[in-house]
This record gives C-alpha cells, sequence and structure tokens, in this order.
C-alpha cells in the first residue's frame, strides 16, 4: 500500500532492493541516482527543472528544442535552451529529421557551451510530428536515423549524447531493437526506451518486457526504461523486472515535483539525497505549488505570464486533496503571487495525504489510434524521394517520447 510518506521505505516490501542499484554513468557524467527527468513540452522548463532538483538528484532535461529553430537562432528557442546557474548538469533535448540540421545544432550547442549532456527525440506520437514522418515513425527509415545519429555524435565530440525512442508505429512495425543496435554503434552514451508504440501514444500499459528485450540487445551502453513510472516502487520494479540501468520519468512528477526525492532515497547513492521523506500533507503541498509559481515568474520575468502559466498544474498538484471546485477554478484564474498565497491560505493546510486519490495516472493517456504517417512511409525502411519531400516540414514544436 502507497501512503504520503515516502512508501518505499515506509511498507518494507521493496526495501531490499533499494540499494542494488550501480551508479549511472551518461559517458562522463556520474549520476547520484540513475533518474532521469523527461522532456515534456511546456512543462519541463528551467522553473519545473529546478523545483524538482530541490528534491531530488538525478539528470533533469529541458523542454524538446527543434533543431532548426536553434540553428536560425529563434529568440523562444534561444531562451529555452538557458539554464540557471544552479543546474548542473546541463541537459537538453533536441528533435529533427534533417540530418545536416541536426548535426549543426549540437555543434552550437557545443561550441558555445550550451549543455553537458545531449539528448535526441526519437519518440514523439503527435500526429503533427509522425505525418510529416518525424519522432516516432522515423526510425523505421534505418538509413536515415543511422545517419542523424552517426552525425549528432560526431558532431557532440566528448558531451555525451543519447537517445530516446518509443517500441515502433505499432506492434506491426516495431524499430526499438533495429534502432538501439544502431544507436549503439554510433557511439551513443545511453538508450532510453518509452515501451509503448506511437499509435498507443500513452494508453494503456507499458510493455516493460520490451525494455528487458533492449536490455539484452544492447550490452555496451546504459539502458533507460520510461513508461509507468508514478511511484518509487514502480521504478524499484522496473529495474529490478528489466535490468535496466535507470529510469526516465515523465507523467508521474506533474504535481508531484518531489517524487524525485523518493526515487533518490530508493535508488541513489550516499549524496542522492539528504531530504527526510515527505509527509504530503496539503500544506506540503501548496508550499510546492507556491514555489513553482515563484520560479515560474522569476523564469519568465513576468509575474501575470508566470502565474498563468502555472495554471495547468493546478489539478495535478491537488489531485485528491480537500480543495473545492471554486477555489481550484480561482487559482486557475489568479494573475499575481499575492492572489495565489490568499487563495493558499484558505485551505486546511493540515489535511492528510489522500491515499490512492492522489496516486496513479496523470496527464492525458489519450487512447490508442492508427498513427498518422507520410503516404506509403511504411512500404520500405529506406528513404525515399515522396518521403524526403513530407520531411521538409516535419521539424515542429512538440514535445513527446
Amino acid at each position: 500500500m502507497r501512503t504520503g510518506r515516502s512508501p518505499v521505505w515506509d511498507n518494507g516490501e521493496v526495501s531490499s532492493v533499494l540499494t542494488s542499484a550501480a551508479p549511472l554513468r551518461i559517458g562522463p557524467i556520474a549520476l547520484d541516482a540513475p533518474v532521469v527527468l523527461a522532456p515534456m513540452a511546456g512543462i519541463t522548463n528551467t522553473a519545473f527543472r529546478r523545483l524538482c532538483r530541490e528534491y531530488g538528484a538525478g539528470l533533469y532535461v529541458s523542454e524538446m528544442i527543434t533543431s532548426r529553430a536553434l540553428v536560425e537562432r529563434n529568440a523562444t528557442t534561444m531562451r529555452l535552451i538557458r539554464h540557471h546557474e544552479s543546474e548542473t548538469p546541463r541537459s537538453i533535448q533536441l528533435y529533427g529529421v534533417d540530418p545536416k540540421t541536426m548535426s549543426e545544432a549540437v555543434r552550437i550547442l557545443v561550441a558555445e557551451d550550451h549543455a553537458d549532456h545531449i539528448d535526441l527525440n526519437f519518440g514523439c506520437p503527435v500526429p503533427k510530428v509522425t505525418r510529416k514522418g518525424g519522432g516516432a515513425a522515423l526510425p523505421w527509415k534505418l538509413g536515415l536515423f543511422r545517419e542523424i545519429v552517426e552525425g549528432a555524435v560526431k558532431a557532440a565530440g566528448e558531451v555525451p549524447l543519447t537517445v530516446k525512442m518509443r517500441k515502433g508505429i505499432d506492434s506491426d512495425h516495431l524499430t526499438y531493437l533495429d534502432a538501439g543496435r544502431i544507436a549503439e554503434n554510433a557511439g551513443v552514451a545511453s538508450i532510453a526506451l518509452h515501451a509503448r508504440t506511437a499509435s498507443e501514444f500513452y494508453s494503456g500499459t507499458a510493455d516493460w518486457a520490451a525494455i528487458a528485450s533492449l536490455k539484452d540487445a544492447v550490452t555496451s551502453v546504459p539502458v533507460l526504461g520510461n513508461g509507468d513510472i508514478w511511484a518509487a516502487e514502480d521504478a524499484v520494479r522496473m529495474m529490478s523486472e528489466t535490468g535496466c540501468d535507470g529510469v526516465v520519468v515523465g507523467r508521474g512528477c506533474l504535481g508531484r515535483p518531489w517524487l524525485f526525492g523518493d526515487l533518490a532515497r530508493a535508488l541513489g547513492g550516499p549524496g542522492a539525497t539528504t531530504a527526510e521523506p515527505v509527509d504530503a500533507t496539503l500544506g506540503f503541498v501548496a508550499r510546492a505549488f507556491r514555489r513553482h509559481a515563484e520560479l515560474l515568474v522569476e523564469f519568465f520575468e513576468d509575474e501575470g505570464r508566470g502565474c498563468r502559466d502555472i495554471r495547468k498544474h493546478v489539478a495535478w498538484y491537488f489531485k485528491g486533496y480537500p480543495v473545492g471546485g471554486d477555489t481550484r477554478a480561482a487559482l486557475a484564474t489568479a494573475s499575481t503571487l499575492d492572489e495565489i498565497d490568499e487563495l493558499l491560505d484558505t485551505l486546511d493546510l493540515d489535511a492528510p495525504y489522500p491515499g490512492a486519490a492522489a496516486e496513479g495516472q496523470r496527464g492525458r493517456a489519450g487512447t490508442p489510434k492508427r498513427p498518422a504517417l507520410p503516404d506509403g512511409w511504411l512500404a520500405s525502411r529506406e528513404l525515399g524521394a515522396e518521403a524526403s519531400v513530407a520531411l521538409a516540414d516535419a521539424e515542429l514544436d512538440h514535445s513527446g517520447g
């Protein structure tokens, strides 16, 4: 049974395996805990990364950055690649479909000292991306995938470059084993697998057996697992069942940044965290929400914009807690930190952690659907002329994985 008081440590059911996780190295980067924050559009900006880091240890990756926008030095993109001075190591994820553009984006990040780690996204299931052959659709074209990864690794030089991908397009068109071997041979520092296909989006249950299969196939670099990690026990179980070297956490930390503290205590070494196990009362959650809002205001350098951005997080933070609809609605329209403070002061801050009502899935799961692909995309694993045309305008600002 899970509780709000660091469940992995309290219930004793899995405590015997908590210290079994080996230290995770991503190239020269040694992590105190084998945990990575998954890139999420509009979520994993500097403010959220700093907040998660305050609770635990690991590698905290930026929002997905479009390689063409970086090469063209789009103002918004250049802002998104900036890190706070407290962030180390600095991690940036790139998305792209053109080998030359991707390599040039990597060279910019390295030459201008923007990142200590670079990740490539091949897991986005968003139809607007896969329809053009990008994201989770791209590894189907083995030659293109190889050219992108090899070029990016070469451009990265001493900076470790990794890839994140999905199982494939659908159950009949799996790509992860071929792509994993190609990436390993290209010299990547690690490979992360979201154990769903593009057609599944975020629905159903992640296929952790696929993570184990990839771990068997890729032997010289770390393999990280992603999918259905809602609590520290899930991470422990994934590593135990699959043999993976670390975990990537996305939706499970929405409205629950202290999950990284639980993960650090469960999986990390002595330096992973010094924080006490969390007693997630409503007061604790309210303080975390307020801190998030404050960091967003600092990040945007605009109180109104920061307070607007925190609105999407209200339902996630207060899931299961006795916070009425009127208060939630007011928090979702507050335009200043003072307004947020006044609303939080009306809550029963001593209300205890609500248990199961606050647990489980967070974020939209979507429903299984036929993936949107360029015409004739599945006819061959080689890149034809028609596919090349489709790729020309594939670089859109979408997250995923």
